[in-house]
């Protein structure tokens, strides 16, 4: 099976935080937390339009000039998503710079924060100089993991944890896999091609079995437009298992709160990508800095029966040890 999401971290572990999925096939990609983010080329920067911040620390928020610089000029909307205060520093970030000449620049940057009962939204356009044009605030539950972003094909779903801020965990989740049996295409005589992503993008938005649609088909010496059954597509030609699940933690407290929250965040996660800035003999320091060991790290993803576990975000103490944080999180989540 073909995962739906590729995901990698934008820098080294002892680099600044920041994860990268892209999602297969839609020339689309999600950026956790913008640290600095030279190793992403323009190309990749601009697939990112929704970025999901999980504080703004330094090195979690100084790449955010670097794709403002990218994506200004291009006709790019941008969409932010983070803890309580992001507005106000998106503001103070493009009131840095001035910006009489960008009357025709095409650029649009929404900004949506989370509070306990609300949530917060301003829109920024580079036409107007970006003067945020604010929102009425809009309700939500208050539940511990909540959701931020919601597209057919998944959900991006938060949780604030304790870095004496809120910092906030994301947990990405395909709604379903959908797996394309190309051998029974071929036994019908069918082309694979972009009507695939229409089917797949029907299924993923829920239309009802006898939903019909009309798809486009490339030959080879000729195009040919055909009608198909949702329901009979499905059945013939697709296989749906499972989706996808990338957790991403970073700035935590190890406490039985954290540890609960996190825990229930990264369940069953295909991929656990969560910080390890110390290794377990300076616990003490991890947790007057509000930051993990690499042996809380392996415990947690253990608990959480996830199956890959990723740690980074090491301390520069630790400069020439990775090896060691990495072997001190995997033997804890081997329940060595």
């Amino acid at each position: 099976m073909t995962p739906s999401f590729s995901s990698y971290l934008v820098n080294h572990p002892f680099g600044d935080p920041g994860l990268y999925v892209e999602i297969k096939w839609a020339r689309r990609a999600l950026l956790f937390d913008l640290g600095q983010n030279e190793a992403l080329g323009p190309t990749r920067l601009l697939r990112a339009g929704d970025i999901f911040v999980s504080h703004t620390h330094m090195d979690h928020f100084i790449g955010f000039d670097r794709i403002l610089r990218v994506a200004l000029g291009r006709g790019k909307a941008l969409r932010l998503f983070g803890p309580p205060g992001l507005i106000a520093n998106v503001t103070g970030k493009l009131q840095g710079y001035t910006w009489n000449l960008v009357d025709g620049y095409p650029l649009t940057i929404e900004v949506h924060e989370f509070h306990v009962h609300e949530i917060r939204s301003a829109t920024f356009l580079a036409s107007e100089g970006f003067e945020p044009r604010g929102a009425a605030p809009r309700s939500r539950s208050n539940t511990a993991v909540f959701s931020v972003l919601e597209d057919p094909m998944f959900t991006v779903q938060a949780m604030a944890l304790n870095h004496r801020i809120p910092s906030f965990g994301y947990a990405l989740q395909e709604q379903f896999h959908i797996n394309v049996n190309k051998e029974k295409l071929r036994a019908e005589g069918l082309p694979v091609g972009s009507w695939l992503k229409e089917l797949k993008q029907h299924l993923w938005q829920g239309q009802p079995d006898d939903f019909r649609f009309t798809a486009t088909l490339f030959f080879e010496h000729r195009r040919e437009e055909r009608e198909f059954q949702l329901a009979e597509a499905r059945d013939r030609f697709v296989t749906i298992t499972r989706g996808q699940k990338i957790a991403y933690v970073v700035d935590a407290r190890y406490d039985d709160e954290n540890e609960a929250k996190i825990v229930d965040l990264a369940r069953e996660a295909d991929i656990f990508y969560c910080e390890a800035p110390y290794l377990d003999r300076d616990a003490d320091k991890a947790r007057e800095r509000y930051h993990l060991t690499a042996r809380q790290a392996g415990l947690m993803a253990r608990k959480a029966g996830v199956r890959t576990l990723v740690v980074f975000h090491f301390s520069p103490r630790y400069t020439g040890m990775g090896d060691l944080i990495v072997k001190e999180a995997m033997e804890a989540f081997a329940g060595a």
